[in-house]
């Protein structure tokens, strides 16, 4: 499987996964047969950097399929969004996750036995086959089937009884679907923190059956725990009130900004724009997912999405291209152009926020700082209150409303 960071790219993939979005998909998909992959639809690093809309996968999957035929790839696709506004909802979720990973990883530079389970886990020498298999594809590809994620999460907590904190973040320095959101809370929910005492337990003969198809499989899990007790926290993480932004994708912008492409909206077809910008600006922010160092495919997907995204808009609207690397640039860029206000896909709570968002609040007072977000997200977000079973139910009123309807 090649994972090239631009649009079309990601629009080839789609094409070619779509004949299996239906019954085969619901049939197969917890199977991982390995780098190959048609069951799953492998999309997950066009969708977070925006290269792809989620919903042009849900129109494209229904112009194909009936509704009830793709309902279970039409459910994963929602809960990619649930997960964000989840996040969005409470975001001390993500602030006690930063606050207890600088924690963790001080604690392995003080305590060498952790060290060392810690080194031969992320570097797959455990003597767990499947786990240590994973362990080596994820650094080797930078990426990993959502069914072995769950496994891999399940035995570095239950087994292994390693810090949740840095199993996510292993994930996200080296995934390149490395989400906020998707990645802390589906830890969480492996760990029993997300509903609250249910948990995840691998289980070998699982972990055999639906690997028995893949290249290298069966997988053996042998000595895995039999037992996942939940885990547990102090702090009470209260749901907050939603604060969007008002502009949605296609409102009336000045007739001269710039359009800021980021590693979670890094290309501008589907932010819907009015008219075209006086100027593209791109910030790659790769390495403000973790302190630690951040993986070669995690980090050049992220790079190449937003260099392509910014190639393409450039030339789509017949203007320069620059690119916001350091701090205090941004300022200075738009000072050259002569531009007042800037335009960009919504920044969600998590890292990309955090690189980005200080030096765009601080920017003068003349220029003003306009964030978009598609009506998909802005009708499913509010029911992303509690469980997923809420965002189900209003699955097929929101595709109406956004008037996506069934093939």
């Amino acid at each position: 499987m090649q994972f090239t960071p631009t649009r079309e790219a990601g629009l080839t993939r789609l094409e070619a996964f779509l004949p299996n979005a239906g019954a085969y998909y619901e049939r197969t998909r917890n199977h991982d047969h390995g780098l190959d992959r048609m069951n799953v639809s492998q999309l997950s690093p066009w969708l977070h950097a925006a290269l792809l809309a989620e919903r042009e996968v849900l129109e494209r999957t229904l112009e194909n399929h009936s509704r009830s035929n793709a309902d279970k790839f039409v459910s994963e696709v929602f809960w990619r969004i649930y997960f964000k506004g989840y996040l969005e909802q409470r975001p001390t979720i993500w602030r006690a996750f930063c606050e207890k990973r600088g924690d963790a990883l001080a604690d392995l530079a003080n305590n060498s036995g952790r060290a060392k389970a810690y080194a031969e886990a992320t570097e797959g020498r455990t003597g767990i086959a499947a786990f240590d298999h994973w362990a080596r594809e994820l650094v080797e590809t930078g990426y990993l089937h959502n069914h072995a994620r769950m496994w891999f999460a399940s035995i570095w907590i239950f087994t292994l009884k390693l810090d949740w904190v840095l199993g996510a973040d292993f994930f996200l320095r080296h995934l390149m679907d490395g989400d906020a959101a998707s990645n802390t809370l589906s830890w969480r929910w492996v760990g029993g923190l997300h509903t609250k005492g249910k948990t995840y337990q691998a289980r070998a003969d699982n972990i055999e059956r639906y690997t028995s198809e893949h290249p290298d499989g069966p997988f053996a899990a042998e000595g895995i725990s039999d037992e996942a007790e939940a885990l547990e926290e102090e702090i009470e993480h209260k749901r907050q009130d939603l604060d969007l932004p008002d502009a949605k994708p296609g409102s009336p912008l000045d007739k001269r900004y710039a359009l800021l492409l980021h590693d979670e909206a890094a290309h501008h077809v589907p932010l819907d724009l009015p008219h075209p910008p006086e100027l593209v600006i791109g910030a790659a922010r790769p390495d403000a997912r973790s302190p630690e160092p951040i993986g070669d495919h995690a980090r050049s997907f992220a790079q190449g999405a937003v260099e392509s995204g910014v190639e393409e808009a450039a030339q789509a609207f017949d203007c320069p291209g620059r690119s916001w690397s350091e701090e205090g640039e941004l300022n200075q860029i738009l000072r050259d152009t002569g531009v007042t206000q800037i335009s960009l896909g919504f920044l969600p709570t998590g890292w990309t926020k955090d690189a980005l968002w200080p030096e765009l609040q601080s920017l003068p007072d003349d220029i003003s700082v306009k964030q978009s977000l598609p009506d998909l997200q802005r009708l499913t977000w509010p029911h992303a209150r509690a469980g997923f079973f809420r965002v189900k139910k209003e699955i097929d009123d929101v595709l109406g409303e956004i008037g996506v309807a069934a093939g």
